[in-house]
């Protein structure tokens, strides 16, 4: 017997009953980034290998474990993006979007590929929306990425379910002397840390500051801490985001031990986080990357960014309720027609309310069958009405409006009035 069809573990269908949640956070999202001025950016799934190799880091999880490469017809090595920054980065370079030191405001959504072990709230092929600013070095664009997510999530109902982590990655001189310290602290505990951090001793060492091992995180309470090695010039960027945080309201925890799981963050690092989804508790996160550019062999030019995962949130808004109810409903208004000239008028008369009532979501029975079998997949539809079209509401030029979800009467309306009699009925709903 032949292996039954299915997907890829890690890599989900999005079935229709879950795209109405999606569709409500990209459409609110996308909203809100228009009216803060920040321009959507299409990029390739596929980039070099060496991009990546090059942007995140050697030694880095990501690159060292997780990424999903492979060679071409051409003996080519290609990877399915992990993250969207380092591709963000690489088209304003080969555009020349930033030249001249051009503002660049992006934002990006689309799949990104893990190999890692799927569980809830993570998965090998994961959608993120990312935003990313070029060419403006202070704290100011910062504070604006954070109250644009701070808005978002008072837009979304989550504003009480989420906390704002902030930390300071200082400059990557600064850093360098910090990770000596922390390196030598270390060294003398070597035998009492965990695997994973003692190799990550010699690879990226900061990532141990983030281990999720108790007796790891016992070891680092007396530790060198990164703040103690900032210099003055991060200390004031800093204050000056904290600054502007207090000024509209926002409130934020500051987590030394904050530090992203990128080699190409520096100075502002953030993260919302929620504990209401157990130990994916990260939902956003972000931070400033000015080198990066550099690295890809451009000139010097600050950066700065964050992104979200959407499975994440969608998660998020379920747990909440947070997603508005008439999303999942996927028809207002169902017409059911007997005989053949009904079915001809009522293909008419649903496409002039259509052109009356822009977003309606109105259908049409399609093959025929009896009252009781059509009111049936009325009913199933979800609509809220049953618009009824037979030989007396044809000769009368009238439509039977049955009510579906409540024991009001049924109403003979007018062909003229129909589209307002729906839109009004609706928009109550």
């Amino acid at each position: 017997m032949s292996k039954s069809l299915q997907a890829i573990r890690g890599m989900n269908d999005i079935l229709p009953q879950q795209t109405p949640a999606w569709r409500y956070l990209e459409t609110t999202l996308a909203t809100l980034l228009d009216s803060y001025g920040y321009l959507e950016i299409r990029l390739p799934i596929l980039e070099f290998t060496d991009l990546f190799a090059r942007g995140i880091g050697e030694g880095t999880d990501v690159v060292d474990k997780e990424m999903y490469t492979f060679l071409d017809r051409n003996n080519e090595s290609l990877t399915l993006r992990p993250e969207g920054t380092a591709g963000c980065v690489r088209a304003v370079l080969e555009h020349g979007l930033t030249g001249g030191g051009q503002v660049q405001k992006l934002w990006y959504a689309g799949p990104m590929f893990r190999y890692e072990k799927p569980q809830k709230g993570r998965y090998r092929q994961f959608h993120q929306i990312g935003v990313e600013v070029f060419n403006l070095p202070g704290p100011d664009i910062d504070a604006e990425l954070i109250t644009l997510t701070w808005r978002l999530w008072k837009q979304l109902g989550l504003a009480d379910a989420v906390t704002l982590q902030l930390n300071s990655l200082g400059s990557s001189e600064a850093r360098g002397v910090y990770r000596d310290a922390l390196v030598a602290y270390l060294r003398e505990r070597f035998d009492q840390l965990d695997e994973d951090s003692q190799r990550r001793l010699t690879t990226n060492p900061l990532r141990i500051l983030d281990s999720k091992n108790a007796q790891t995180q016992a070891l680092l309470a007396d530790a060198p801490t990164l703040h103690d090695y900032l210099d003055e010039e991060s200390r004031a960027h800093f204050e000056g985001l904290k600054a502007r945080l207090d000024a509209v309201g926002i409130k934020y925890e500051i987590n030394p031990k904050l530090v992203r799981g990128l080699d190409y963050y520096g100075r502002t690092v953030f993260e919302w986080v929620t504990d209401k989804l157990g130990s994916q508790g990260t939902v956003c996160a972000g931070g400033r990357y000015d080198g990066l550019i550099t690295q890809f062999g451009g000139k010097p030019t600050p950066g700065v960014g964050f992104a979200m995962g959407v499975e994440r949130l969608v998660l998020l808004l379920e747990t909440l309720q947070c997603v508005p109810a008439e999303l999942s409903r996927p028809a207002d208004a169902f017409i059911c027609a007997f005989g053949e000239a009904a079915e001809l008028a009522a293909l008419a008369l649903a496409e002039d309310i259509r052109n009356q009532v822009p977003g309606l979501r109105l259908l049409v029975n399609a093959g025929g069958g009896s009252f009781k079998s059509q009111f049936k997949k009325a009913d199933k539809s979800g609509a809220l009405y049953a618009l009824i079209l037979g030989e007396d509401e044809l000769a009368k030029r009238v439509v039977g409006c049955k009510p579906l979800r409540d024991d009001s009467e049924q109403q003979s309306i007018a062909w003229s009035d129909l589209a307002d009699h729906l839109a009004s009925c609706t928009q109550q709903a």
